[in-house]
């Protein structure tokens, strides 16, 4: 299905890293930025900072580097709070990070450090998110520590509004009301530009992943969330449906991996947290009917499930799973069955890398990225700079989505 393009040595990035990608210097190609997190944390409870960037091109040639590998890094099992994303308005990409107790914001083509700022809160960098409070096409910066706190930052980066509350691991950024100005959906609560709350949910624990998609096909967005079970809202807060048949809900990710239906949900059960872990994988339908549940007991986790649009010549989407524990990662139909077996275990991240219009795949370990393309892709062929988008710029382990 799948054949490789390309590959990346990362070796220079250190170990431990996450993948961001962007057009970080404006030359109509996706960059790789790889960011490696401080250790010596327990991030069940304490928020990660960065401690190196490191950009590369899709060709492998090394861009940049902030800060120096740490040689002794260890895994991370939570956010990082990095984006790639047009901050300031000049019309090119910069690197946003928490580094050195600083929010800091790099050009994207150099990685010069142009500015830095205060955190409002010495926790609050448990990840970055951007989100069009003004509906004037411009994003703001959103700060959270792990789970109760968040702060709304003004353009000049002083604080608009903070919110406590149930605020999960990644809030995302929606106009829930019509308004034409993006909403927060902190957790289980929905609230505006000055933290005030919309409306709320009653739900369990807290919010593992929030997705948003028209699922039933009536023209209007529903709000789908993970965590003590999977359920979901219209976007005033009634519920559609619940399905209570997970122990706990990590993924629920919105794609059309069906023929004859309309959205379906794809997500991914925690059914034992020890360690090794056991996950697995679940798709539900529009209405809450469960499709397809796995009966896994080869033990390790499942870390992701997600869908990828516009990957092959389908008209559906695909399932995207990283199954560990000696089981194959790979990508799946609507029906799992595997159409192309990762090669290795590693991460992945996904783009249009030249805006060919169709998306590549990137597995990647610590050593090096291979990238995988359904179709020959000239990666050498450039046209305008690439406008970041809002899943680039909300990158999250958690796969915060939206299909509008």
């Amino acid at each position: 299905m799948l054949k490789e393009i390309s590959r990346i040595d990362l070796s220079a990035a250190g170990e431990n890293c996450r993948m961001w990608l962007g057009d970080i210097n404006g030359d109509g190609a996706l960059e790789v930025v790889m960011v490696q997190p401080d250790s010596g944390i327990d991030d069940r409870y304490v928020p990660h900072s960065v401690v190196a960037a490191t950009a590369f091109d899709v060709s492998g040639k090394l861009l940049w580097q902030i800060g120096r590998p740490d040689a002794n890094s260890s895994p991370s099992g939570s956010d990082i709070p990095a984006q790639i994303y047009d901050i300031n308005g000049d019309g090119k990409n910069e690197f946003i990070c928490v580094k050195n107790q600083k929010l800091c914001i790099f050009e994207g083509a150099s990685g010069k450090l142009l500015e830095e700022h205060a955190l409002p809160d010495e926790h609050a960098h448990d990840c970055i998110i951007i989100a069009d409070f003004d509906g004037n096409g411009h994003g703001s910066i959103v700060l959270k520590n792990r789970y109760d706190k968040l702060w709304i930052l003004n353009r000049d980066y002083s604080v608009r509004a903070m919110f406590h509350g149930n605020i999960g691991h990644f809030p995302w950024p929606f106009d829930v009301n019509g308004d034409g100005r993006e909403e927060l959906i902190a957790g289980y609560n929905v609230i505006d530009a000055s933290g005030n709350v919309l409306w709320s949910i009653d739900m369990n624990d807290h919010a593992d992943c929030i997705s948003i998609g028209d699922i039933n096909d009536d023209k209007k967005a529903e709000i789908i969330f993970g965590g003590a079970d999977t359920r979901a809202y219209d976007c005033t807060g009634n519920l559609l449906w619940a399905y209570d048949g997970t122990v706990e809900s990590q993924n629920a990710a919105i794609g059309r991996v069906r023929e004859g239906r309309t959205m379906q949900i794809c997500g991914l059960d925690r059914i034992n947290r020890g360690n090794p872990g056991l996950d697995g994988v679940f798709i539900l339908s529009e209405t809450g009917e469960c499709l397809y549940k796995e009966k896994r007991t080869v033990p390790g986790w499942s870390s992701i499930v997600g869908t990828i649009q516009n990957i092959d010549d389908s008209k559906l989407d695909r399932i995207l799973a990283y199954r560990r524990g000696g089981l194959c990662g790979g990508v799946y139909d609507g029906q799992m069955q595997l159409l192309f077996e990762f090669p290795f275990d590693g991460y992945v991240a996904w783009g249009d890398i030249v805006n060919s219009g169709l998306n590549q795949l990137i597995l990647y370990t610590n050593r090096e990225a291979r990238i995988f393309s359904y179709r020959d892709v000239d990666l050498t062929k450039r046209a305008a700079p690439i406008v970041q988008s809002k899943r680039l710029y909300n990158t999250t382990r958690y796969l915060g989505m939206e299909v509008v």
